[in-house]
């Protein structure tokens, strides 16, 4: 499966503003098929985990704070190329470029709409985050 699958995350401003539904909208149109999706809440221990990678760093509290202050909607998506392809759809974290999700739906850095993977490694870990292996067959 590696390559073919990206996890993606619709954070807690997206979500909050309604934008769910549009950004699903355009995972579709853009190729990728939903293999698994879940709507849910992060605890501070589930945040800190997930973004462990960043301990340490300065903007580490303000995004376990962020990513627990609403609800996220959690998702596998699969097609040919996944995280390459996804990661040209949704931009940049900072200055996103025109026709992106996150130049579309994000207020700024910070609150930047979406999560994706950053390679076929980290897809499988954050959606075994998420998702039983059962989950994603």
């Amino acid at each position: 499966m590696a390559g073919n699958i990206t996890f993606s995350m619709i954070k807690p401003d997206a979500v909050g503003k309604g934008y769910t539904g549009k950004i699903l909208d355009r995972f579709i149109s853009e190729g990728f098929k939903i293999k698994a999706m879940r709507y849910t809440r992060l605890c501070k221990c589930e945040a800190e985990t997930f973004y462990a990678v960043h301990k340490g760093k300065d903007f580490y509290e303000p995004l376990v704070e962020f990513m627990t202050s609403g609800p996220v909607v959690a998702l596998v998506l699969e097609k040919e190329n996944a995280v390459a392809d996804y990661r040209t759809m949704i931009g940049a974290t900072s200055n996103p470029a025109e026709g992106t999700v996150r130049h579309q739906f994000a207020e700024s850095t910070r609150l930047n709409a979406v999560h994706g993977s950053d390679s076929d490694e980290n897809a499988q870990i954050e959606a075994g985050f998420f998702f039983a292996q059962r989950e994603l067959l």
